[in-house]
């Protein structure tokens, strides 16, 4: 077995699809209409063939309340692997990325926490 998809909740996906290829630096995988919505996925340009990240719409009314929770405590949405941390926080923060938390050591791993102008926070994190 393996994580074949996972999805973060998003605002506009127009809007989405914008930051998570052109500054994060996935590419768009599927992009197939579904009545208002579309079924979008991006994925890693280094394993094209890997796990798909589903940029859900989030009009469910239990999205709302639960992205704000999260939000509001802090808590990223998801987390993405990167090489180097601290480059990458420079390269996005170069970018105009706005983060919350820098990158800080944590024993063997690095995070920093951004915003993903979707109403998500997002971990980017690597390991010693």
């Amino acid at each position: 077995m393996r994580i074949h998809l996972s999805s973060v909740f998003v605002d506009d996906q127009e809007k989405a699809l914008r930051f998570y290829t052109d500054v994060l630096g996935f590419v768009k995988k599927h992009d197939v209409p579904m009545g208002d919505d579309r079924w979008l996925t991006v994925v890693s340009p280094e394993d094209p063939d890997g796990t798909e990240l589903l940029l859900e719409p989030s009009g469910h009314p239990a999205v709302r309340p639960y992205k704000t929770a999260l939000v509001e405590d802090g808590i990223p949405a998801t987390s993405f692997a990167v090489d180097d941390v601290h480059a990458e926080f420079r390269r996005l923060r170069g970018l105009g990325v706005r983060f919350t938390q820098e990158p800080l050591e944590m024993g063997p791993i690095t995070t920093a926490v951004l915003d993903d102008t979707c109403g998500n926070l997002i971990q980017i994190v690597h390991s010693k």
